[in-house]
């Protein structure tokens, strides 16, 4: 498996020889406004043109419709009779969009030989889970392939814990910025809860990205590389990427 970081939660991965598109925000740096105040977003471009990031792209999934995850730009770039696989409830604003091949996982579906479980997630805390609203995860099973267990935008909560225990995945893909508003809780992952996952599955490889892209963010790369490292947790094991960096994966 290849995994592509483009920008923030935007991922490409090539996966039991197919390419699949995870999260499209692909907008022009400062094409959004602020969302407390701080920058306009995205705050840094893509690694390279939106064009080229779609690419060889065969299937799509988007977590929820957040714009940092699925966006105008996105929308007007992808065909329109890509597979899009969506989790229930957002798959009517998505053909509102144009897409004739809506796609909803309620449990679990099946594309090409590559099993694709929906998995829960929390977006925050009290108030801000109720107004952030529903969020999944996915997991991503294939022969011949790693395991891989992509978070999504959650916290880190039993749930969560519970996935990892039930699935042993060998790669978990966390959103870590630690993104806030109104200096509450985070509503993703912090440095703090990462390493909560680094230390809940030691045999698997933790890949931290959804940072630097976004004005609610509160962790930086170096924030975290810090972190984990002053909490003994390796750098073969908490993997932080740059935009556009690709990591290479083999199964177990």
């Amino acid at each position: 498996m290849k995994l592509q970081l483009i920008r923030s939660a935007t991922l490409k991965l090539s996966y039991d020889d197919h390419t699949i598109l995870i999260d499209p925000c692909l907008a022009a740096k400062d094409t959004y406004d602020p969302l407390v105040g701080k920058a306009r977003n995205p705050m840094v471009e893509l690694p390279y043109k939106a064009e080229a990031v779609i690419e060889g792209v065969e299937m799509v999934v988007v977590s929820h419709l957040h714009r940092d995850h699925f966006e105008q730009t996105a929308w007007e770039l992808l065909a329109k009779d890509i597979p899009l696989y969506c989790q229930p409830g957002n798959e009517a604003f998505i053909a509102d969009k144009g897409f004739s091949d809506v796609r909803v996982i309620h449990e679990q579906a099946e594309w090409k030989g590559i099993r694709i479980i929906r998995t829960p997630g929390q977006h925050g805390k009290g108030i801000w889970a109720e107004k952030m609203g529903a969020v999944s995860g996915f997991v991503l099973q294939a022969a011949g392939e790693p395991m891989v267990y992509w978070c999504g935008d959650t916290i880190w909560y039993e749930p969560v814990e519970q996935v990892i225990r039930d699935y042993q995945p060998d790669v978990i893909i966390t959103h870590s910025c630690g993104a806030e508003f109104d200096k509450q809780d985070p509503i993703v992952m912090d440095a703090a809860q990462t390493v909560a996952v680094c230390r809940a599955a030691p045999g698997a490889v933790v890949v931290a990205v959804h940072m630097e892209a976004y004005d609610h963010s509160t962790v930086t790369r170096a924030d975290l590389r810090a972190y984990a490292d002053a909490q003994g947790i390796a750098a073969e094991q908490l993997r932080i990427p740059a935009n556009g960096e690709t990591l290479t994966f083999r199964a177990a």
